[in-house]
């Protein structure tokens, strides 16, 4: 990692008027290890994630570890360009890091080959999700946060995205949201319920 080995949140505080989202949140989160957040809608899960990724405040406390990670993220939105191909989408996101052909094998592992060409916007919602998915994968990155990631995809489709999920996040801070309590016990990840 770029960065250092862990990211401590300390004594995190969050508050939107009289709402109070996190108050004095404390978490150790490792490298090699995937952690699902839990909890009912509107709890914080968003909230954190986006804290993580540095795009929203927090009141109080203090997120150490962050400097210089990389970080790589599926957010709620599937947010493609549309007019481009998954192979243009994730292309952008890699940069030049990883070749046409890996681009290729690695997008065959989710989505079928006649897909790859396509604009995004002819593709199904499950395809749009699975191309979500490789571009975080993809992108060489330390921190990797994923909200909701496997929405809308069939259960044939959801068990190959989080195999897939499972083997790239290795080595990696892996942070998910999910309202599925069963997506922690399928990735084997540490839950942390909000």
């Amino acid at each position: 990692m770029s960065g250092t080995n862990t990211i401590e949140i300390r004594n995190l505080c969050k508050t939107y008027g009289d709402l109070v989202i996190f108050d004095h949140l404390n978490l150790t989160l490792a490298p090699d290890t995937v952690y699902c957040l839990t909890g009912a809608s509107g709890i914080g899960k968003t909230t954190l994630l986006h804290m993580l990724l540095g795009l929203e405040a927090w009141d109080s406390g203090e997120i150490l570890g962050l400097d210089g990670l990389r970080t790589a993220a599926v957010f709620q939105e599937d947010r493609l360009c549309l007019s481009f191909s998954p192979l243009e989408n994730i292309r952008m996101a890699v940069g030049k890091t990883v070749s046409r052909e890996e681009i290729l094998k690695e997008a065959g592992k989710l989505l079928p080959p006649e897909s790859l060409s396509r604009p995004a916007s002819t593709l199904s919602g499950g395809q749009k999700r699975r191309t979500a998915i490789l571009r975080a994968l993809l992108a060489q990155s330390d921190l990797l946060v994923m909200d909701e990631p496997f929405t809308g995809l069939d259960d044939g489709t959801k068990e190959l995205a989080v195999n897939y999920v499972r083997e790239k996040a290795r080595g990696k801070i892996c942070v998910i949201a999910t309202h599925d309590m069963q997506d922690a016990e399928v990735l084997n990840a540490r839950r942390i319920p909000l």
